[in-house]
């Protein structure tokens, strides 16, 4: 799909639901790829199959189903890895909220959403975010993990509602009605986006 001046395919992969995401400029070939999942080598087969050169590989957040990947990826393009300094022990580069990353001409803006984990980020290129395990279409990330601040992933889940409605949606997993969406979506039919304090949201969420 594009989005602005970049290609995003999404990649369906593994038991789990994820989903894997390229990024790539297709004047450049310059590409990001996200969260290789526990089926990296369909992120693999398509970085190939839009002869992309791969500059960076990015994790959402340190669980397992998302950086089981990480190596494949890595050893196959040289890309170097990026993500959260909580997310993962060795990186090329720590993100913080408001970092970019370039694909192409096009900023990619890393904004930190904890609260599944500390380690959450979402990245926004213009006209879309790739929500990782924050926000999925009408639903949200779990909460009651080891390391969850629910109150954090409200706070988070504001942030993202703020965008303008047309923005995309690009989830982390495959848990809803059709396979990504926009803000204007999620605040509408998100019971989770509809809550109006944060006392009804940990009631919904946490209950």
């Amino acid at each position: 799909m594009k989005v602005g001046n970049l290609e995003i395919v999404q990649i369906p992969a593994g038991e789990m639901k994820n989903f894997s995401y390229l990024l790539y400029c297709p004047v450049s070939r310059q590409g990001l790829a996200v969260d290789p999942s526990l089926e990296p080598q369909r992120l693999l087969d398509a970085i190939e199959a839009h002869n992309v050169k791969l500059t960076w590989l990015v994790n959402t957040h340190g669980h397992r189903d998302h950086v089981a990947g990480n190596g494949l990826i890595l050893e196959a393009t040289g890309a170097a890895l990026a993500a959260h300094p909580l997310a993962l022990p060795k990186l090329d580069r720590s993100l913080a909220d408001g970092d970019v990353l370039t694909v192409g001409d096009t900023a990619v803006e890393i904004v930190h959403t904890p609260g599944h984990t500390p380690a959450d980020i979402t990245l926004h290129l213009p006209g879309a975010l790739l929500t990782g395990d924050t926000l999925f279409v009408t639903k949200v990330g779990r909460a009651d993990m080891a390391g969850s601040d629910p109150a954090a992933l409200y706070a988070s889940l504001r942030r993202l509602a703020a965008f303008p409605g047309e923005t995309l949606v690009f989830p982390g997993h495959d848990y809803g009605p059709q396979p990504h969406s926009t803000i204007a979506f999620e605040r509408q039919h998100n019971p989770y986006l509809r809550c109006p304090d944060l006392e009804s949201f940990l009631a919904l969420r946490m209950g």
